[in-house]
């Protein structure tokens, strides 16, 4: 069992920043590969961005490129996200999920993906 706790969202204008924290627990946690998902109301969950074990290899979804940073490290079981340039449609609760991959590579598949933390809200204004 992997159990992660998210935490940093909160409101910021349109433009601001907010950086994301998600702290892993119980198994080893540079064996995960780890990932970034959202949901805004009414809206299926969408993959944000991933990262493989090692930090080495990520993968960004096309709306967030340029202004999203994906970071982990391992010797604190902790995985980052840090947004910049906002936009109110990225506005969502996000959730840090953990994947026990076979090679330890990246995803951006909800199914592959074994342990998902309870999520954090982040409101953007216009």
């Amino acid at each position: 069992q992997v159990q992660l706790v998210e935490s940093g969202g909160g409101l910021v204008q349109a433009g601001g920043s907010l950086r994301l924290s998600c702290a892993a627990s119980g198994r080893t946690f540079s064996d995960y590969a780890m990932g970034w998902f959202r949901q805004a109301p009414g809206k299926e969950r969408e993959f944000v961005v991933g990262i493989n074990r090692s930090g080495v290899s990520t993968v960004y979804a096309d709306s967030v490129k340029g202004r999203f940073t994906i970071s982990r490290d391992n010797a604190k079981n902790s995985v980052y996200l840090q947004m910049n340039s906002l936009k109110p449609d990225d506005t969502a609760v996000y959730y840090c999920a953990a994947a026990e991959t076979r090679f330890g590579q990246t995803t951006r598949w909800a199914h592959e993906y074994n342990y998902w933390g309870q999520g954090t809200q982040v409101t953007v204004s216009s």
